[in-house]
């Protein structure tokens, strides 16, 4: 499984601008992420410093037990080998062919034979289907397989952690559907970490586990998909919505009593926004996740995160918990407890915890969470077919990061 990475109150700054500041979130091991903000908001400033290309003034990045902002150069250089990176537009060399391409960090990093090298680069081609390719240069083929023959790249050395930098950018809606598919496929495959940027908002809806949003030089939100989905946070609503109307602007940031005018005449109108944009915008609630094609492994990921909601559910607005429990399967209303159409969820039983000592994680650990050995299956339960009792909670841990909270 993928490794966990703990981001505690990073700040970056250029000069006298400030990039964004006190972000913290940990990306789960084993789950997909994605990014989202306005263009010009840090985010790929964000995946420069999680690999140490960048330094933080503030903050800690720890990985695998190593803060890599602060550790020696040879620390780091033994921490980036768990790191695999697809940039914008594939970074391949022009010269060489796609086999050449892919098959650089073996060379590079590794003494494997030319033999073993070719089986390993041939595997991963055929896992982003490119078999056939291998001798075509970067030239001669579709911005689409460009991003396929870097993803293939980024995977030859098995990391545990995966970044994304917009991988949907110059791609059409099919291509991008294509790869969005390719990723659900290989994170099943694999179970690492993944962590995307992008501005595709069907990417966000459909593909992640966990949404985070930079915003005014802030982590507005991070947590499950099912909290940011059904949030109603402003600023998350207008851009999950790809609207105008809200306080994001061309600029990013729109003057505040402009952005308060055009909220108050939407709900004045009675609606909190129907008009959607481009990127996918347009639609509001738990939209369906995607999953891996028939034939390869479920993803253990989706059950983590969702033991992960169920534990923090009675928190949550009551439309935020009926849209979730409505989300839900039978076998899965069954197995929490919960049911649809009831008005309010009762927290769960809180274990004492002490009032010192390291902040806790965003989001509890699996060995907190009780154990699951069922098979969701289709079906939905109403308010008669409610469980007798319950079963025993798990321990609640805090996870979720809202801007302003500390």
């Amino acid at each position: 499984m993928g490794v966990e990475v703990v981001v505690d109150g990073l700040s970056k700054s250029f000069g006298k601008q400030t990039i964004w500041r006190d972000v913290t979130l940990t990306l789960p091991p084993g789950e997909i992420s994605v990014l989202l903000g306005p263009s010009g908001t840090g985010k790929s400033v964000f995946l420069k410093s999680l690999v140490g290309l960048l330094k933080p003034e503030h903050g800690r990045i720890v990985i695998t037990g190593t803060d890599i902002v602060r550790c020696s150069e040879h620390k780091l250089y033994d921490v980036r080998k768990l790191f695999g990176v697809l940039f914008q537009d594939g970074a391949l060399f022009g010269s060489m062919n796609l086999f050449d391409n892919i098959a650089f960090p073996l060379r590079e990093h590794t003494k494997k034979g030319e033999a073993e090298i070719r089986r390993i680069v041939l595997e991963k081609m055929e896992m982003v289907g490119l078999i056939g390719a291998e001798k075509k240069l970067p030239g001669e083929i579709s911005g689409g397989m460009r991003k396929r023959a870097g993803l293939a790249r980024a995977l030859v050395l098995d990391p545990e952690i995966i970044l994304f930098d917009e991988p949907d950018s110059g791609l059409d809606p099919v291509r991008v559907a294509y790869l969005n598919q390719l990723i659900v496929d290989l994170n099943a495959q694999i179970d690492a970490t993944f962590l995307i940027v992008t501005h595709d908002i069907g990417t966000a809806r459909t593909v992640p586990d966990n949404i985070g949003m930079l915003f005014r030089r802030e982590l507005v939100m991070f947590g499950p998909r099912e909290v940011l989905l059904t949030s109603t946070e402003p600023v998350v609503e207008q851009f999950l919505m790809g609207r105008r109307e809200g306080p994001i602007g061309m600029s990013e940031e729109k003057d505040a009593g402009q952005a308060a005018a055009e909220l108050a005449a939407l709900r004045a109108g009675g609606s909190s926004g129907t008009l959607g944009g481009p990127k996918g915008g347009g639609g509001t609630g738990i939209v369906p996740q995607l999953e891996p094609t028939p034939g390869l492994p479920i993803r253990r990921a989706v059950e983590r995160r969702k033991d992960r909601v169920m534990q923090i559910l009675h928190t949550l607005p009551p439309t935020a918990q009926d849209a979730i429990v409505n989300s839900l399967t039978r076998e899965e209303q069954q197995h929490y407890g919960v049911f649809a159409g009831a008005t309010q969820v009762q927290p769960p039983v809180q274990t004492a915890t002490a009032n010192h000592g390291p902040r806790p994680t965003p989001y509890p650990r699996t060995a907190d969470l009780p154990q699951t050995e069922w098979q969701p299956q289709s079906g939905a339960l109403t308010a008669d077919d409610a469980p007798a009792a319950a079963p025993e909670p798990g321990r609640k841990r805090g996870w979720l990061r809202r801007g302003g909270e500390k």
